[in-house]
């Protein structure tokens, strides 16, 4: 059975808005109705089942329109199958696990919503903003550390909770039917 999901995100340089744009791919690959919008686009959810939340993580700090997105739409959210992922790790650290920070686990928490799931990103000099990420950008941190592979599979996760659960399951049990990278 398909449902509308819509992959919601908030990017800084481009990395985070090219993973929610695969994993809309992947959504759709399987038989969904998928809108991927950046947060700022998007003022109502009532078409949607499922919503995936997407945010850059930078000093262990979300974007703060995603924030916003999760703090103005918690009702509608709690109504809804919700995972949470963040990215931006880079270099030899980049597929360590980031905690969520405190404002965004609350929300989470509030909504129902599973940890969120950590995806490595890209430094690049064409695409760091402020001196500090321009400067690591030209040494050993710079480039794509997005693992497209992960990416992909979590993403088939996610079909496989939205396939094997309906809503008259999901709201006594927010958590997803599978658990492999979903948390």
């Amino acid at each position: 059975m398909s449902k509308n999901v819509l992959v919601a995100y908030a990017s800084k340089a481009g990395a985070t808005a090219g993973i929610a744009e695969a994993i809309g791919d992947e959504l759709r690959a399987h038989g969904h109705l998928v809108d991927v919008l950046d947060v700022a686009q998007v003022n109502d959810l009532t078409p949607y089942d499922a919503v995936v939340l997407g945010s850059a993580i930078y000093a262990r700090r979300w974007r703060p329109e995603a924030v916003h997105f999760l703090r103005h739409h918690t009702a509608e959210l709690r109504d809804r199958q919700v995972w949470l992922f963040h990215s931006g790790p880079v270099g030899p650290d980049k597929d360590q696990a980031q905690t969520m920070p405190r404002a965004v686990r609350h929300a989470a928490e509030k909504i129902g919503a599973t940890p969120a799931v950590t995806f490595a990103g890209r430094l690049t000099p064409e695409t760091a903003t402020g001196f500090l990420a321009r400067h690591l950008a030209t040494g050993t941190l710079s480039g794509d550390s997005r693992d497209w592979s992960k990416i992909r599979a979590w993403a088939t996760d996610l079909d496989a909770a939205l396939t094997a659960t309906n809503r008259s399951t999901w709201h006594r049990d927010p958590r997803p039917a599978t658990e492999n990278y979903l948390g």
